[in-house]
């Protein structure tokens, strides 16, 4: 009798031990979805059939899990996850990163800006799909720190791990392959996700890929060439410097902050910091040009002061500055509005410079996409670079590679290479 309540305590501190060391704090379904639907869905998006193969229903689930800022505070971050459902196949994972938003997740919402449906894709072709809500948004707690490469990555990585432990329990079969995109801001959080992996949890993740789409990651570099001038975008720089004061203390209060800003726009910082507000409705409350928005004094520091904080953070959200030991593949489009084309170009240089060995330059258009029109493409273009991985194929199959998108012109690739020359030399 005293061996078999031995074993029992001893089954229940390992399974409490076990309980302790997961960052999982709850999932749910929400919803299936069967063969009929995603036919009705491609059919309805125009989604040709040779960018995806429709063999699986799909599962998609919410689920609830503890992550960190830098300091160590622990937060509640929410995100989805796709499972493809009958087959017994042991399957890849993609962790996706979507792109700038402002608002929360209400009831049974699992999609942002329509990119669901990507995830879908490849749900329905056999992959595991992580969607990270990121710190703040979705149903998480607390403020987004948007753009901020540490959270990002953490967010992505807990994300991960908690997927893991639904995998143990819900049995679902998961092989060791990693892949890991998003477009926009996803495609700087999707190096961030990347880094963190590599320098800090090799021993649990190992990335098998990554193909950032669109982002931004030249931060303290090119992509504020195009902030000084008219921009589509203006809530950019508010959202950006809201998250680096609550995660810098750019200025000693919050009253500084505020008065960083022309007095006709201060009102708009409360929009931003309340939630459920959408991104074109604080952009018509803004000017087009985003530096008028701010004093001229603040103007003056960042443009001239080298040691000025703000301008010290943004180098730090630079994604670019280290050296992926798996393949990226660098999707964007010349024609780029909203994050400039460079941003990629700047990051290809520094890498293979410094000795990555495996960056992948896809420009995708030249001047005939901008940055909502490319977006599909460059998610054509890294499911083709994903599939060929986790087939193990060496030689690329893709039956658009060397030519722009809709242009039918061969890429001249020694222009190419001056160009990304003249972009690192920007800096």
């Amino acid at each position: 009798m005293r061996k078999i309540v031995f074993v029992l305590a001893c089954v229940l501190m390992m399974s409490s031990t076990l309980f302790a060391q997961s960052n999982l704090v709850s999932y749910r379904k929400l919803v299936s979805l069967d063969r009929e639907s995603l036919d009705a869905l491609w059919k309805s998006n125009g989604i040709p059939k040779i960018i995806t193969k429709n063999k699986n229903e799909v599962d998609i689930y919410e689920l609830m899990y503890k992550t960190k800022f830098p300091d160590g505070t622990e937060i509640i971050a929410s995100g989805i996850y796709y499972v493809p459902t009958g087959t017994d196949k042991e399957l890849a994972t993609v962790q996706y990163n979507h792109g700038t938003v402002m608002k929360p997740r209400l009831g049974d919402d699992y999609d942002y800006n329509g990119e669901s449906t990507i995830c879908k894709i490849y749900a329905a072709d056999g992959y595991l799909v992580a969607w990270q809500d990121y710190i703040g948004l979705g149903k998480g707690e607390g403020y987004h720190p948007y753009q901020h490469l540490e959270t990002e990555g953490q967010s992505g990585v807990d994300l991960l791990l908690a997927c893991k432990q639904i995998n143990k329990e819900l049995k679902i079969k998961a092989n060791d392959q990693l892949f890991i995109t998003g477009y926009s801001q996803g495609g700087h959080a999707t190096l961030a996700v990347h880094k963190m992996i590599q320098e800090k949890y090799s021993d649990k993740l190992t990335v098998t890929a990554s193909s950032p789409m669109s982002g931004a990651h030249d931060m303290s570099g090119v992509q504020n060439i195009i902030m000084d001038k008219e921009y589509s975008q203006p809530h950019y720089l508010p959202y950006l410097l809201y998250g680096y004061q609550r995660m810098y203390s750019i200025f000693p209060s919050i009253e500084d902050f505020y008065s960083a800003f022309k007095a006709p726009y201060r009102h708009v910082l409360d929009k931003i910091i309340a939630k459920g507000n959408e991104v074109g409705d604080i952009n018509s409350m803004l000017p087009k040009e985003p530096f008028t928005m701010i004093t001229d004094s603040f103007y003056n520091l960042y443009k001239t002061d080298p040691t000025f904080k703000f301008t010290q953070v943004l180098k730090q959200n630079n994604t670019y500055d280290w050296v992926p030991e798996a393949p990226v593949q660098f999707c964007y489009c010349v024609g780029d509005n909203e994050v400039y084309y460079k941003n990629s170009l700047v990051a290809i240089e520094w890498m293979k410079e410094h000795g990555a060995k495996n960056i992948i330059d896809r420009e995708i258009s030249d001047k005939l996409l901008n940055h909502q029109q490319c977006a599909p493409y460059a998610a054509m273009f890294t499911k083709f670079f994903f599939d060929n991985a986790r087939a193990g194929k060496k030689k690329e199959i893709n039956p658009f590679k060397g030519f722009l998108v809709k242009t039918g012109v061969n890429i001249d690739e020694s222009k190419k290479k001056k160009d990304i020359k003249k972009a690192a030399a920007e800096k």
